[in-house]
Order: structure tokens, then C-alpha cells, then sequence
């Protein structure tokens, strides 16, 4: 067999029987180097998909097209950065009884098997989300990815945690609900006469454009951005999001903001390239364009002066997640961009989740009225979290900055109304998420928190590393990855 039939079945199989095996490991530091190799080895062959294109497999069943190897590559750096983090972090959970530092209640974790499998079934999960161009599979790689996560948010099982879970499991089940939905009346909208059985695929579905029912396609497209709205944080389906991530662990946070909210995006970019195909992107465009400016809206509203800096940064996931829909719905003009913050959003935002982990542990607490002097306690961290700030709010040179003015680009040629309520959110975000930084970084160490040593270095290390590749494609864009980000943006960006 050669390479390339071997890619995408490797990259599906491994972290699945790396998360089966996690269970029979017995000894802590043994499944911590399993996790870690796994996530060195899936991360390789994610690199290698790049030279050498993934035979496909059963039609599109496993097809990995430009946009399924964007959120590929994003995923598995993720993961990487995430495992690389979850090392030390798990060394230093206790794994007996502890003591909520917030509500004074006491709590144990939950096994470390249990979290390290489950991480690896997300990886799991996420692969076949982006290996796949049969929108029934992409459903259910979506769906595995809802049930694999929750032990991962609920891991410190203390009441906070608990109710996050539960919310994101109601709410999410019930988007992936619509999203079932959604499939059934697209199957309904492609059937004819002569077509009483509909391929799934979204090559085959494409196809089908002469045959399409609008007002069945209209209604499917709906429930389709309802549902996989709901998974991907969009207003108002939001809720779950600042809840989950402010109370799951800070690598996990990572992992959901930056490879999770993107799978749910390209279930509603598979609906998009189907929309093209058959003549109703006009439609459907409206659609994209008016959630993406409602939780701009909300965000902005929500992230003045919020004093929970996790909570900050899961409204701002909700800021980016609207602009990567404008991007979709302003069309190809904004089509690189779109991909390039979709880029750039999750590098950052798990760098910074990351690192508010690192502030987390040594102040011990969310607010960010009650941190400051990180310059003094945290130098490294407090450098980083400053960096991944300005970068996450669209100043320049970074990755973020370059997209967000792709779509604004895009949307000056569509009048000056939709332009002007863009920046103004923009500078509204902006100056919500840069003060309360500012303080946090500044100023002296309040008087019960003293220094407690140096920092370690594998704490700071994966959003070092993230930090610069955002800060690298802000600088330069290499030929090979422009030529890419068109060819997926082709896919689902009406001209």
C-alpha cells in the first residue's frame, strides 16, 4: 500500500487506539508520554498531508480537500501545544481531595485516564470531522466531539464545573439536534423523480442543482446554521461558551476555542459550498452575514468591563466566530481572509488560554480586578498574555490584523454601513480587552500573593511557540499556503 492510502486511516485509527490503550496503562507518567507521542505523531503526519495528498477513501466517506487540511494542520498544532501543556499540568494536580479556591468547597478530580482517553478521542473525533466530505459523517465526527469533551470540562467535578457541563451538553445537543435536521431536509431538497436516493456527499450534493427544491434547501440551510451555530458559539446560541470555558481546565479551553468552534464552522461551510453550487448563496449569505453582526454585537456588549478574564476571552471566541461568518457571507472577496482568521483566532486564543492557566494557578482567582504586577510574578507569562492580547484584537503585524482588513476590504464593497458598524465593534472590543490587561500586567503583587518561584518552562513554552507562528503569517505568507487558503476558499465563497 502506499503513503498516501495510509495517511487519512493512521491519522483516524491512532489517537483512537492511543485512547483505548490510555485506560490499561497503569502508571500516570507512562499514559502522559503515550498522550505525547501520539499528539508528536498525528502532528507529523497532519505536516505530511501537505507533500503527499490522502488517497480517498469510499467516495468522499474520508476526502481531505484544502479546507478539510486547514483544520486538519490547526487541530493536530493544537493538540500538540495542548499535550505539550497537559505534562506538567497533570503532574501537578492533586489527585486526592482539594479545595474550591473560589467557593471554599471541596472536590476531586476526576481520574487521569479518563481525561487523557477522552482528549484523545476529541483528536479522534476532530479528524474525522476534517477528513470527511459526506455531511452525515461530518455529523457524527461533530456529535462525537460534544460527548468525548464534557468529561474534559467537568474534569475538576466540583458544583461550577458540573453545571457548565451539563449546560453545554443540553445546549449543544440540542443544536446537533437541528443539525440532524438540517441533513434530513437537505436530503429532501436534492430528491427528484429520477433521484429518489440522495448521495450525501457534498460533491454529489453540489451536483444536484438543477434538481434542488428551493424552499426545502432554504429551510435545511436554517437548521443547519441553528445547529452547528449553537456548537460553534454564535449569538445567541452562545451560552454555553463563556460558562465551559471559564470553567474547564485552561488546556482543554484551549482546545475547544481553537479546534472545536472550527469543526462546527465547517459544518456550516460544507452547507455554504452546497448553497453555491445550486444558486441560493444570495440567500444564505444574508443569513451568515446577520448572525455574524449579532455577536459581534453581543460580544462587544458583553466584554466591557466583564472582570473575568477566561470569561473575556470566550466572548471574544464569540467576536471571532462572527467575523469568520461575515467573512463567509461578505463572499471571495474576503474568502483568504476568512480562512486566515480562522487561522490565526485559534493559534492565539489557545496561546492565551494556555497562558491564563499559568495565571489561574499563581493567583487563584478569575478576576481581573484582583490580578496585577504579573510583570513581577509571572514575567514571562505577563509578557506572552500582553502579546497574545494585542495580537487577538487585531493590531498589527499580527496573522489577525491582515485578516480582519481582508473582510473589511470585502465589506467596503457593499457601502459604508456595514464597514462602519465593523470597526466600531472592533475599536469597542479592542478597548474592552486591552484595559483590564493593562492592569493585570502592571502595577505591584497584591499583599496575600507572593511570589512563589520561577515559572516552568513547559507552561510557556506552547504559546510561545503559537504566539510567533501568529506573529510569522502576519509577516509573511509563504506561496504555497496563499495557493492553499484560495483553493478552499473557492469551495464556499461566492464570487
Amino acid at each position: 500500500m502506499s503513503i498516501a492510502s495510509l495517511l487519512l486511516p493512521v491519522l483516524l485509527l491512532l489517537p483512537l487506539c492511543a485512547a483505548l490503550l490510555s485506560w490499561f496503562v497503569p502508571a500516570d507518567h507512562s499514559r502522559r508520554a503515550l498522550l505525547l507521542v501520539t499528539a508528536t505523531v498525528e502532528l507529523t503526519l497532519a505536516a505530511a498531508c501537505w507533500f503527499v495528498e490522502p488517497a480517498s477513501l469510499g467516495g468522499e466517506l474520508l476526502c481531505l480537500d484544502a479546507m478539510g487540511r486547514l483544520v486538519l494542520s490547526l487541530t493536530c498544532a493544537l493538540f500538540f501545544a495542548a499535550s505539550l501543556y497537559a505534562v506538567p499540568y497533570l503532574e501537578s494536580e492533586d489527585p486526592g481531595a482539594r479545595t474550591d479556591f473560589h467557593q471554599g468547597l471541596h472536590f476531586s478530580n476526576a481520574p487521569e485516564a479518563t481525561f487523557t482517553g477522552c482528549m484523545l478521542l476529541f483528536l479522534a473525533a476532530s479528524v474525522l470531522a476534517a477528513s470527511t466530505r459526506h455531511v452525515g459523517l461530518l455529523w457524527v465526527g461533530i456529535e462525537t466531539t460534544t460527548v468525548v469533551s464534557a468529561p474534559l470540562i467537568s474534569f475538576h467535578r466540583h458544583r461550577r464545573s458540573l453545571e457548565a457541563t451539563w449546560k453545554y451538553l443540553l445546549i449543544c445537543s440540542v443544536g446537533i439536534g437541528f443539525a440532524l435536521i438540517g441533513n434530513l431536509l437537505l436530503d429532501i431538497a436534492m430528491q427528484s423523480e429520477a433521484r429518489h436516493v440522495v448521495d450525501m456527499s457534498v460533491s454529489s450534493l453540489s451536483q444536484g442543482g438543477g434538481h434542488v427544491h428551493p424552499a426545502w434547501f432554504k429551510a435545511a440551510f436554517v437548521f443547519l446554521l441553528v445547529g452547528y451555530g449553537a456548537k460553534m458559539g454564535i449569538a445567541p446560541m452562545h451560552t454555553w461558551l463563556p460558562d465551559a470555558h471559564s470553567e474547564a481546565p485552561s488546556l482543554v479551553s484551549a482546545l475547544l476555542s481553537g479546534a472545536l468552534l472550527n469543526c462546527a464552522f465547517l459544518g456550516i461551510f460544507r452547507a455554504q459550498e452546497v448553497a453555491l453550487s445550486v444558486g441560493l448563496a444570495a440567500f444564505t449569505s444574508t443569513l451568515l452575514l446577520a448572525f455574524g453582526f449579532l455577536s459581534m454585537l453581543v460580544a462587544a456588549l458583553f466584554i466591557v468591563n466583564l472582570g473575568d478574564f477566561k470569561r473575556m476571552l470566550a466572548y471574544s471566541s464569540v467576536e471571532h466566530m462572527g467575523i469568520l461568518l461575515i467573512a463567509l457571507g461578505v463572499g471571495i472577496a474576503a474568502g483568504r481572509g476568512g480562512l486566515l482568521h480562522m487561522a490565526g483566532h485559534s493559534l492565539i486564543k489557545a496561546a492565551l488560554f494556555l497562558l491564563a492557566g499559568n495565571i489561574l494557578a499563581r493567583y487563584h482567582t478569575k478576576s481581573s480586578h484582583d490580578v496585577s504586577g504579573m510583570a513581577q510574578s509571572l514575567p514571562m507569562t505577563s509578557a506572552l498574555w500582553l502579546t497574545g492580547i494585542i495580537a487577538i484584537t487585531g493590531t498589527p503585524p499580527f496573522v489577525v490584523f491582515i485578516s480582519e482588513f481582508f473582510v473589511l476590504q470585502g465589506l467596503l464593497n457593499g457601502g459604508l454601513l456595514l464597514p462602519a458598524a465593523y470597526l466600531t465593534l472592533l475599536g469597542v472590543i479592542f478597548v474592552g480587552m486591552i484595559t483590564p490587561t493593562l492592569h493585570m500586567c502592571r502595577g505591584g503583587m497584591p499583599h496575600d500573593r507572593t511570589a512563589k518561584g520561577r515559572e516552568n518552562l513547559l507552561f510557556v513554552l506552547p504559546s510561545a511557540c503559537l504566539l510567533v507562528l501568529a506573529l510569522a503569517l502576519g509577516l509573511y505568507m509563504p506561496e504555497w499556503l496563499r495557493e492553499s487558503l484560495d483553493k478552499a476558499a473557492a469551495l464556499a465563497f461566492h464570487p
